[in-house]
C-alpha cells in the first residue's frame, strides 16, 4: 500500500507535502466550471487538464495528491438528480490522480465533500435542503465505499464544517477501514471561529468532535492564513496526532474562483514554519494555491 511511507513519516514526526488547489487550477488552466457541481463534469470532458494539474503537483514535490472527486459530492448530486453520474466521474477522476503518481511516490488520496448546493454567485450554502441521517449516511456510504473500490489510499475529508453532515460523512469513511484525513474549514464571525459556511456551527465544538473520531490526522484547510494558527490553537486542546494545514486565498462566486490576494509562495512558506511550530507537520494549498507553492514548500522543507 502506497500509504506506508505516509504514516511512517508521521510516526517520525517528518514533514509531508500536500498537493494545492485541484479544482482552481483545472479552472485557472482553461476548464468550465458549473454553476451547480463546480469542477466535476470536467473528469468527464477535460481529462488531459486534470491529469496536467496532478502531473504538475507530483512535480513540484507533493507526496500526496487528491483526486478531483471534492466536487462530485453525495449531497449536491443528490439534489441535482445525478446520483447515477457521481461513481463514473469519481472513476475517473482517480484514474488520472494514479497515472499521475504511478512511478513516484505519491499516495493518492480520495476527496471527499459534504458540499450542497449554494446560493447563486455566492460560496454561500443554501440551507434549506436538507436530509435525515439516514438518507445522507446512504449517500455518503456509497461514495466512501466506491473510492475504497477505486484503490486510493487514503481519503481526505474536505470542508468538514458543522456536527451533522460533516460528521456523518466522516464516520461512513471510517468504516471503510481506509486512513482518514479529516480538513476542518474554519472563518470567523466577530470574535468567534465558526465552521465555514455554517455560522451556526461553533468551531471548538466541532474540532473536539473529530478528533474523537481518532483519524490518521486532522488538517485546517480553505481556512484564511490569517485565522490558521488560532485554529491549531484550539484543535490542539483536543487532538494530539498530526496536524495539516492547506489555506486557501480568493473566494468563490459560482461558478468560478477569484484570484484575489493570493498569498506569495516565500510567504506561505514563512507561515508554514509559524504553523509547525505550532505543532502541524503537513503543508500544502487549497483553492487559488498551485504548482508554484507547492514547490516552494518541498523546497522550503528540504524535499
Amino acid at each position: 500500500m502506497t500509504y506506508q511511507f505516509i504514516r511512517d513519516k508521521l510516526a517520525r514526526g517528518e514533514t509531508i507535502i500536500l498537493d494545492g488547489g485541484t479544482g482552481t487550477d483545472i479552472q485557472r488552466r482553461g476548464a468550465p466550471m458549473s454553476g451547480e457541481t463546480w469542477c466535476a463534469d470536467v473528469n468527464g470532458t477535460h481529462g488531459a487538464i486534470v491529469r496536467s494539474v496532478h502531473d504538475d503537483y507530483v512535480r513540484a514535490g507533493a507526496d500526496i495528491i487528491a483526486a478531483n472527486t471534492f466536487a462530485t459530492s453525495p449531497l449536491s448530486f443528490n439534489a441535482y438528480g445525478r446520483d447515477d453520474e457521481l461513481a463514473k466521474l469519481d472513476t475517473l477522476a482517480v484514474g488520472y490522480a494514479k497515472a499521475a503518481a504511478k512511478g513516484h511516490k505519491v499516495a493518492v488520496a480520495g476527496s471527499f465533500s459534504t458540499q450542497r448546493p449554494v446560493i447563486k454567485g455566492t460560496d454561500r450554502t443554501d440551507l434549506s435542503k436538507n436530509w435525515t441521517r439516514d438518507e445522507a449516511m446512504v449517500l455518503f456510504r456509497r461514495k466512501a465505499q466506491h473510492l475504497k473500490a477505486l484503490g486510493v489510499d487514503l481519503i481526505m475529508m474536505e470542508m468538514m464544517r458543522d456536527l451533522d453532515y460533516s460528521l456523518w460523512a466522516c464516520e461512513a469513511a471510517m468504516e471503510t477501514g481506509l486512513p482518514v484525513w479529516i480538513g476542518i474549514s474554519v472563518e470567523k464571525h466577530s470574535d468567534r471561529l465558526t465552521g465555514f459556511g455554517r455560522e451556526d456551527q461553533d468551531y471548538e465544538a466541532v474540532a473536539k468532535a473529530m478528533a474523537a473520531l481518532k483519524p490518521e490526522a486532522i488538517s485546517i484547510m480553505h481556512t484564511s492564513p490569517n485565522i490558521t494558527d488560532e485554529a491549531i490553537v484550539i484543535l490542539r486542546k483536543y487532538w494530539a496526532g498530526p496536524i495539516g494545514t492547506y489555506p486557501e486565498c480568493g473566494y468563490y462566486a459560482a461558478p468560478d474562483w477569484q484570484f484575489v490576494d493570493v498569498i506569495a509562495p516565500a510567504d506561505l512558506v514563512a507561515k508554514s514554519r509559524d504553523w509547525q511550530k505550532l505543532g502541524a507537520t503537513a503543508f500544502g494549498g487549497c483553492c487559488g494555491l498551485g504548482p508554484d507553492h507547492i514547490h516552494a514548500l518541498a523546497k522550503g522543507f528540504g524535499k
